[in-house]
């Protein structure tokens, strides 16, 4: 029996109930595999926890997860409770650092039964690999002076190591998929740190030469996310540039609400963590239309980085199956409820 310990964060909003939808399936899929058992210790870290402890986790938080095999997270933030980045720093963002989780990676696809709001989406499927430790992201710079001579610097950060780690990533996922990279520039604009993004990405592209490679400006490749995003197959971007084009992919998916996401520890020193890319919907909370696709669909990625490939794509078959069928919530054009989505993907699994 395979085992998988994994830490449950629900988090705040919709990612409360979300989160238990997608177990349930997990659960269901180790049923039926036989040799796949999870066990779920659940965290209440979230804007709630805040308010009573003045903390987003306690300070032995990260001791308590480092020794699971994966971190199941749902949304994290409530602006009407805790300013979001006092809640991000302090938990999501706090856990990919300390963690080491260096590689986001975002799928975004044409699902069967979504309508894309693209006139022509064709059917694209691509990926987004982000570097997750520094560029745009780092936390070095500050403010000096007051008043109207006050001056804010924010510094981005880009290491050799950190920016070849996230293309090498791109690249040997690309050799399993359609063999073609993207680079996500600016070097026409960014004068230091793009270029030297555009010679590193070079440099490793000779160590892939069956892999097609293509480089494009952040505003020129957003643009073809909306008018032609069936060109790309893996795309590799910096922190910040990654960041826009996952949220186009997901906007063109549909719904930010089944678009998922993993961020991933390279060195298995410590846990990898899967969230979707939606965020906590407070306006939605309570009405049982949250969409749990986001969060079932990152659950088929953390079987694929436990191994369980063949399982994770059954799953994302499944889900196109209930999807091309109609049931699917109000955000992409249905009226089910977000167990009814579940439902109805536990019973194809079962069949």
């Amino acid at each position: 029996m395979k085992t998988l310990k994994i830490a449950n964060i629900p988090g705040d909003g919709v990612g409360k109930e979300v989160v238990p939808e997608a177990v349930r399936v997990l659960h269901t899929i180790a049923d039926l595999h036989g040799g796949l058992k999870f066990e779920f210790t659940e965290f209440p870290w979230s804007c709630d926890y805040y308010l009573k402890y003045g903390q987003m986790m306690p300070e032995d938080g990260l001791k308590q997860l480092q020794h699971f095999d994966g971190i199941f997270l749902g949304a994290v933030g409530n602006l009407n409770l805790v300013p979001d980045h006092v809640s991000l720093w302090g938990l999501l963002i706090k856990i990919r650092r300390e963690f080491q989780q260096v590689i986001n990676i975002r799928p975004a696809k044409r699902l069967k039964g979504i309508a894309s709001p693209l006139m022509n989406p064709n059917d694209f499927d691509l990926i987004v690999v982000r570097e997750n430790s520094e560029g745009e992201y780092s936390e070095v710079g500050g403010r000096i002076y007051q008043g109207e001579d006050q001056i804010s610097i924010q510094n981005a950060v880009f290491s050799r190591k950190g920016t070849e780690r996230a293309m090498r990533y791109a690249f040997e996922l690309a050799s399993k998929r359609k063999a073609k990279v993207t680079s996500a520039t600016k070097s026409n604009g960014i004068v230091h740190s793009m270029p030297f993004w555009d010679e590193v990405f070079q440099d490793v592209a000779k160590s892939y030469p069956h892999i097609e490679t293509d480089s494009q400006h952040i505003d020129a490749l957003a643009a073809f996310f909306v008018t032609n995003p069936s060109r790309f197959d893996v795309i590799v971007a910096s922190n910040l540039f990654g960041d826009i084009l996952t949220d186009i992919g997901a906007a063109i998916m549909g719904s930010i609400g089944v678009a998922p996401a993993a961020n991933i520890n390279v060195n298995g020193k410590y846990p990898s963590m899967f969230e979707p890319v939606h965020g906590s919907a407070p306006d939605i909370v309570g009405k049982g239309i949250a969409n749990p696709i986001g969060q079932i669909w990152t659950a088929k990625m953390m079987l694929d980085h436990f191994g369980e490939q063949e399982v994770g794509s059954h799953l994302l078959e499944v889900i196109e199956q209930v999807t091309e069928s109609g049931i699917i919530t109000p955000d992409v054009g249905g009226s089910a409820t977000t167990s009814e989505v579940t439902d109805q993907i536990i019973s194809h699994l079962k069949k």
